[in-house]
């Protein structure tokens, strides 16, 4: 059983204080941003920019060290950093700096891209590969979950609690998971000393990725996933108004169907892993994926709608957890850093695309036919799908072996 592995339940219960962490984190600098700046719309979408940009722009550099550094001090200096981090926000705001706290904020959110290819490659060393899929899935289920319960958790605690004491909370658990994951084995830390120069090693992960003709076609698939979720994202909202003829407000219960979608669809994915061994599997369900938007579009019946949208969760979660265990499983354990850290990027890459045309588009042609297209990418990213072969073969590790002979 999956909780009977020492290395897996140290990683999860991390993952767990991390999570909470970061929305406690989240919520109680937005709603401090919310009453200093008289709900300042900028303010408010330059704080969600610091948070989220550093995921397009560091995961590759952060997947670079991965593979040069000690995966599990690695994983331990960034919660101590992020303690550090948070310390800091606290000395700015009592300072009446305030406004240097979008600077602090972007430092942890660095620091997260960092640990998480170093757990990837945690997950590679001491996961036996037929856990992989289940280890993924329950780490999904997770951070779905904190979808759903970290925004009620972070304002719950903002309002019983205020900011200082809110953040005061977050070096505690930071460093309470830097002493968990010290429990990690030796073992973990066992990396070569890399000679080459970071310019190299990336060169090295591009040229594999281009080598591996089932990562690229995966590649374009997610890219072409990617694109349609961003036509549509910042689309939501009209569809709730314009569509279903509700307010504004009721956003929040869509989002919700869509979280416990993605918390069903992770638990689904790491009890039943056989099922991401079916080769029918991904092309099936982006297929299914564009006829979702396609009745989102259309529907005019909330319950139908919120019902595809939970649909829309549990599928992108199943999909998200084969990609995951495809990477972990079968890429080499030199590479799981720097290929994690190039996937990251060209997802995130393609939804930016996507959100940015997604204006222009509706505008001009209206959001059906925004929706429909993304519907057609969903549908077009089934032909690379297809060629994707997920199930681990025989050759597979003849394959592997032999270029470690030769490496």
């Amino acid at each position: 059983m999956l909780f009977r592995n020492r290395t897996f339940r140290i990683v999860f219960v991390s993952d767990l204080l991390q999570q909470l962490a970061i929305w406690v984190r989240n919520m109680a600098l937005l709603y401090f941003v919310l009453e200093r700046t008289h709900g300042d719309k900028f303010a408010v979408s330059l704080l969600s920019i610091v948070e989220y940009a550093p995921i397009f722009v560091f995961s590759i550099i952060g997947g670079l060290f991965a593979d040069r550094w000690n995966p599990k001090r690695t994983m331990i200096a960034g919660d101590l950093l992020s303690a550090a981090s948070i310390l800091g926000i606290m000395v700015l705001i009592a300072a009446d700096a305030w406004q240097s706290l979008y600077a602090a904020v972007f430092l942890s959110a660095v620091l997260s891209q960092f640990s998480q290819p170093s757990s990837a490659k945690v997950f590679k060393a001491h996961i036996p590969e037929e856990q992989v899929p289940a280890a993924i899935g329950l780490s999904q289920s997770m951070s779905s979950l904190f979808l759903i319960l970290g925004p009620v958790a972070g304002t719950a605690i903002y309002q019983w609690a205020g900011l200082n004491a809110s953040l005061l909370v977050l070096p505690i658990l930071f460093l309470i998971s830097a002493a968990v994951l010290s429990f990690l084995p030796k073992e973990a830390s066992s990396v070569e000393q890399s000679h080459s120069t970071l310019r190299e090693d990336m060169g090295e992960g591009i040229r594999f990725v281009r080598s591996e003709s089932g990562l690229k076609k995966l590649l374009a698939a997610f890219a072409l996933i990617g694109l349609g979720a961003g036509l549509v994202q910042p689309l939501e909202i009209f569809i709730v108004t314009e569509r279903l003829g509700l307010s504004p407000d009721n956003v929040q219960w869509f989002a919700a169907a869509d979280g416990l979608g993605l918390l069903i669809g992770a638990l689904v994915a790491a009890s039943f892993t056989a099922l991401l061994n079916f080769r029918y599997l991904f092309p099936a369900a982006v297929v299914f994926l564009g006829v979702t938007y396609v009745v989102e579009a259309l529907s005019v019946w909330p319950v139908l709608t919120g019902g595809f949208r939970f649909a829309n969760g549990i599928l992108l979660a199943i999909l998200n957890t084969a990609v995951g265990t495809y990477v972990i499983a079968k890429i080499p354990s030199e590479m799981v850093g720097r290929v994690s850290g190039i996937v990251t990027p060209l997802s995130m890459g393609a939804l930016l695309i996507g959100t940015t045309l997604s204006g222009p588009l509706s505008h001009n042609a209206g959001i059906l036919p925004a929706y429909f297209a993304a519907a057609a990418l969903c549908v077009l990213s089934a032909l690379p799908a297809l060629r994707v072969r997920f199930a681990r073969q025989p050759s597979d590790a003849k394959e592997e072996k032999r270029a470690v002979s030769h490496g």
